[in-house]
């Protein structure tokens, strides 16, 4: 299934992901933060991967993304990156990393790209860190955008309900991304927004928009990847289609491993030297 739907297999670019917007071409995206899960993804024909900063919930067991680290944030990048041969390479600038002033956002940014080996940024926030946004990218270093529901900012917001459902943060959420294509990110995400407003943001700028719970008239979508294959428990938003059912299956199989170590049918002499 190497490429599946893609006779394309070179390396994928920003400026691919800009040129299939032009074209029409939906962009698949989802998350990864280890080398194994990161070579099946990249196998499957996946456009873009994530190393997402999701790695603190889904890698550490945190309860939102703030706790994790650049340091934590390299790690996974630099696992992803070394499994991957043609999907673009984005990574998560964490919490703390670029919010402080622009010198600490674009030491941070040169810093992941070089030790990890990614091939792009994603830093979430509009017009407020915009001079951020600019100096990064013209440092030579790549910015996909992040609007909607920002994680990072969830003491802020108390909840992880939809945004942008009122007219003033709709019209600010068009605003911010309008001045983050026109800054030249080349790519941005849209979390928990009304798939109407969703649509109307897609069409109004010239960079591809990435959905996560933004209905159907985005660009691209992006999942995280333990999500969709249903290793995650607890977790159902309405945006998520579970295509497989991991956490059943892993059961099952260490389940009945430990019976047959208990059982002593395994190993079998087949199976020993």
């Amino acid at each position: 299934m190497s490429g599946y739907l893609s006779s394309d297999m070179r390396k994928v670019t920003t400026h691919r992901f800009i040129e299939m917007k032009q074209k029409g071409e939906k962009i698949s995206m989802l998350t990864s933060y280890d080398y194994t899960t990161a070579q099946i993804v990249d196998a499957s024909g996946i456009d873009g991967i994530l190393v997402g900063d999701s790695a603190s919930n889904v890698m550490a067991g945190n309860s939102t993304t703030i706790p994790i680290t650049v340091d934590q944030m390299i790690y996974h990048a630099k696992s992803v990156t070394r499994a991957v041969k043609r999907a673009l390479v984005v990574c998560d600038m964490p919490f703390g990393s670029y919010q402080v002033d622009c010198v600490d956002g674009v030491r941070n940014a040169i810093r992941i790209m070089k030790e990890s080996g990614c091939d792009a940024l994603k830093l979430e926030g509009g017009v407020e860190i915009l001079d951020t946004v600019r100096r990064i990218l013209d440092a030579g270093i790549p910015v996909m955008g992040h609007l909607g529901l920002t994680p990072q900012s969830i003491n802020k917001f108390g909840t992880y309900s939809v945004r942008a459902k009122d007219e003033a943060e709709a019209a600010k959420l068009k605003n911010d991304a309008i001045a983050l294509a026109d800054a030249g990110c080349f790519a941005i995400v849209l979390e928990k927004v009304p798939a109407k407003l969703a649509r109307e943001v897609s069409e109004a700028i010239w960079v591809p928009t990435i959905g996560i719970g933004a209905g159907n008239g985005t660009d691209g979508q992006i999942l995280v990847v333990d999500d969709m294959l249903g290793k995650t428990r607890g977790f159902s938003p309405r945006f998520l289609r579970r295509y497989a059912n991991l956490n059943e299956i892993m059961t099952s199989a260490i389940g009945r491993y430990v019976e047959d170590v208990k059982n002593c049918d395994f190993p079998n002499e087949k199976e020993s030297y």
